[in-house]
Parts: structure tokens; C-alpha cells; sequence
């Protein structure tokens, strides 16, 4: 059947027909399980990514062997993507693994701290077949440890987009424009004309971070203005977590994994399925 993709192919196709392959972050098996199964059933390329407290969590090999078989035994696009990673260490162990997609985070370096580490992840990436994703600008919130204040955060300048992607050789760009990471406290004010004049200066495909919360009208004007990557991450966690402890408190005294472990599957299924239609990904496998 499939093999696990680098992202090249799937978000170039992406850009030019319109629509955004849906990045959902995983965690161990159930998480990759629900991911693939809803992205099979709706005919949709689907980004598994995980981030590096993730890949702590369930053990790089493991989260390597369990998204290869995922590719295997299913017939759609599939690509294992390192999200938020921000040694060149880290990065390549995956690559060694296999992995073919990865984020290199330089975001809160200095603009030149920043070249210098997506470049280099872009010559050790690049020799093994794998793609790049690279951010400029810093985005609000918490992605594992990293916190960035309100305050802090950098919208991605369109001044320096141009010598950014030609000085490090990235594939695609995650830009700042008002998303953050988790659930929005205010109503998240995207700036939809930045992300216009970035588009318009580098022919990559642009990654949408921290699209949790953000309303279908939002996400799809992002992605008719390049954005051929959205990342989803919160908005799995909330139902999955939601419907395990329901069931848990409705039935104390059960103690099978598999069966408390289902309804919160379902539950986060029916969440990733709304994703991949609010992406307009479907059939597009």
C-alpha cells in the first residue's frame, strides 16, 4: 500500500487546487489510530505531527513504527511530520528513523540565529529525502514548554520573507498572523492582509499553526491565501479527554483499557473529520 511521505508533493498539490492538508498533533496509538482511520474514510492526505514532549512521551521508534504501518495498511498520503523540534540533534535522530517531514523551530532566535539552524536542518533534511517547514514571527502560547506572551509575539514581517526562504532553502513556511497555540481566551483577529503580501513573495506553501478555535470562515480565507498546511492540536485533545472521563465516572469500577479507550476515540474522530471537510481535503487523496 502507502509508505510515509515527505510533505513536498502533498502541500504543492495542495496550494495549486485549493485546500490544506490537515496537520493533527498524535501522541501514541489511539491518537494515530483515530487520525488515520477518519483521514481513510474521507479519502483525505493527512499529517501525523508530533512534537518533541510527544515523541518523549511515546518513544520516537514506537511513534516511527506505529505511523509506518499506518501507511501501509492504508492507501492515502501520509506523512510523519517533527513539529516544533528545535535541536538539529533531535531532528536528525528522526531522520535516521525515517521520518521524512520535519519543523525546525528558530522562531525565537535572532532573524539570523534563525537562518543558521533552518539551514542547517535543511542540508541534513534535504540528503535524506525529507522536507522543511521553518517559522519566522513567533506565535502566542504554549507549545509543550515554550510559552510566548501575548506581548511577544512577532507577526512574521513580509520584509524579510523573500531572504529568509532563499537563504535557507525551506519547503514551507509557518507565518505568524495572529493564531496562537491552545484555545483563544479573545476572539483571535487574524491579519489576513499580511498573510496576502507574504503569499504573494515566495512560491512555497504556507503552514497555518495554532488553528484550534479558529472559525471555518477563518481557516479557509488562510488557506485561499496560501496556507496549504493547517495544524490542529487542542481541539482533538478537548473531546478525547471529555469522553474518557465521562465514561470513567459513569462506570467506576471498569478497568479495560479498551474499553474506556473507545468512546474517547469516536469522540475525537468525529472532531477530526469536521477538520479534514473545514481543510477541503477530502477526496483528495
Amino acid at each position: 500500500m502507502g509508505y510515509v511521505h515527505n510533505t513536498k508533493d502533498m502541500l504543492i498539490k495542495a496550494r495549486k487546487e485549493g485546500y490544506a492538508v490537515p496537520a493533527f498533533n498524535i501522541h501514541n496509538l489511539e491518537t494515530i489510530q483515530v487520525v488515520v482511520e477518519a483521514a481513510a474514510e474521507l479519502r483525505s492526505p493527512v499529517i501525523l505531527a508530533a512534537t518533541p514532549g510527544t515523541m518523549v512521551y511515546g518513544g520516537r521508534e514506537y511513534i516511527q513504527a506505529i505511523a509506518e504501518i499506518a501507511a501501509k495498511t492504508n492507501d492515502i498520503p501520509i506523512a510523519l511530520h517533527l513539529d516544533h523540534h528545535e535541536t538539529v540533534d533531535s531532528i536528525v535522530e528522526s531522520l535516521e528513523l525515517g521520518v521524512k517531514s520535519v519543523m525546525v523551530d528558530g522562531s525565537h532566535g535572532s532573524f539570523e540565529d534563525n537562518i543558521a539552524i533552518s539551514k542547517e536542518v535543511v542540508e541534513q533534511a534535504h540528503r535524506y529525502g525529507a522536507t522543511v517547514e521553518a517559522e519566522l514571527g513567533k506565535l502566542v502560547g504554549q507549545e509543550d514548554d515554550l510559552i510566548v506572551e501575548a506581548a511577544d509575539a512577532a507577526y512574521t514581517d513580509p520584509d524579510t520573507v523573500q531572504e529568509f526562504v532563499e537563504r535557507t532553502g525551506i519547503d514551507s513556511l509557518a507565518v505568524a498572523i495572529g493564531t496562537g497555540h491552545g484555545l483563544y481566551e479573545t476572539e483571535p483577529n487574524l491579519d489576513f492582509e499580511r498573510l496576502e503580501k507574504i503569499k504573494n513573495l515566495v512560491d512555497i506553501p504556507l503552514v497555518l499553526h495554532g488553528a484550534s478555535g479558529i472559525s471555518k470562515e477563518d481557516v479557509r480565507k488562510c488557506i485561499s491565501l496560501g496556507c496549504a498546511k493547517v495544524n490542529i492540536s487542542t481541539e482533538l485533545k478537548i473531546p478525547f479527554s471529555n469522553a474518557l472521563r465521562n465514561y470513567l465516572v459513569a462506570n467506576p469500577n471498569e478497568t479495560d483499557t479498551r474499553k474506556y479507550m473507545t468512546p474517547a476515540k469516536d469522540a475525537m474522530s468525529a472532531v477530526v473529520k469536521e477538520k479534514i471537510m473545514m481543510c477541503m481535503s477530502d477526496g483528495k487523496a
